[in-house]
């Protein structure tokens, strides 16, 4: 038997997971949590030998959980399964440890499949999303270019930006200038959008 632990925040489509997974014969359901900030806890508790993540949760996101997760229980594998099949989310949650990527709109037996196959310690991802990602390429975006960009989401001045990371107003302006060129937009409003797009943020 196949121990899973599902963390996804929507309790509809946990509840789906759940319901479709558990028809399985070899595979059980011993958790489900809606946080990212809760699975690392709950993997401890439940000893699950696959946890399902999504990307986008309170909390702390999938990528960052897949990460602590390798650090805490690296005999555990991880398939991230969301809405959001973005090429440069899968080249980060890849590196950040996870087993297989797939869209949650994959067929219930091809998505059973991904789990045992991971289970054996294969690397499952979505075609299109692995071509997708082949054709991007890797985020050009440095860390701190992909920290500052981040943070100039919510539309916040330079000043304000420089205070809130702890750099100077040069600084801050010379990595947006880098990403909103990395990105090929002419604005770093534009690219935000262009990197969340792609998966980078």
């Amino acid at each position: 038997m196949i121990r899973l632990l599902l963390a996804d925040d929507q309790a509809l489509v946990r509840g789906a997971l759940a319901a479709l997974l558990g028809l399985e014969r070899d595979l059980e359901v011993v958790a489900e949590v809606g946080r990212g900030d809760e699975v690392v806890d709950a993997v401890g508790a439940a000893r699950p030998d696959v946890v399902l993540l999504d990307v986008e949760m309170p909390g702390l996101d999938g990528i960052s959980v897949a990460e602590r997760l390798r650090a805490a229980h690296p005999e555990v594998r991880v398939l991230m399964v969301t809405t959001f099949g973005r090429p440069g989310y899968l080249r980060r949650a890849i590196d950040a440890g996870a087993s297989g990527f797939v869209v949650k709109d994959t067929p219930a037996r091809e998505l059973a499949d991904a789990v045992r196959r991971v289970h054996l310690g294969l690397r499952v991802i979505d075609p299109a999303l692995a071509t997708e990602s082949l054709t991007t390429g890797a985020s050009p975006l440095t860390a701190r270019e992909r920290e500052v960009l981040a943070a100039a989401a919510g539309g916040a001045t330079v000043a304000v930006l420089a205070r809130r990371l702890h750099l100077s107003e040069g600084t801050v302006r010379n990595h947006l200038s880098a990403a909103i060129g990395k990105t090929g937009t002419s604005t770093r409003a534009e690219a935000v959008r262009q990197a969340e797009r792609l998966g980078w943020l």
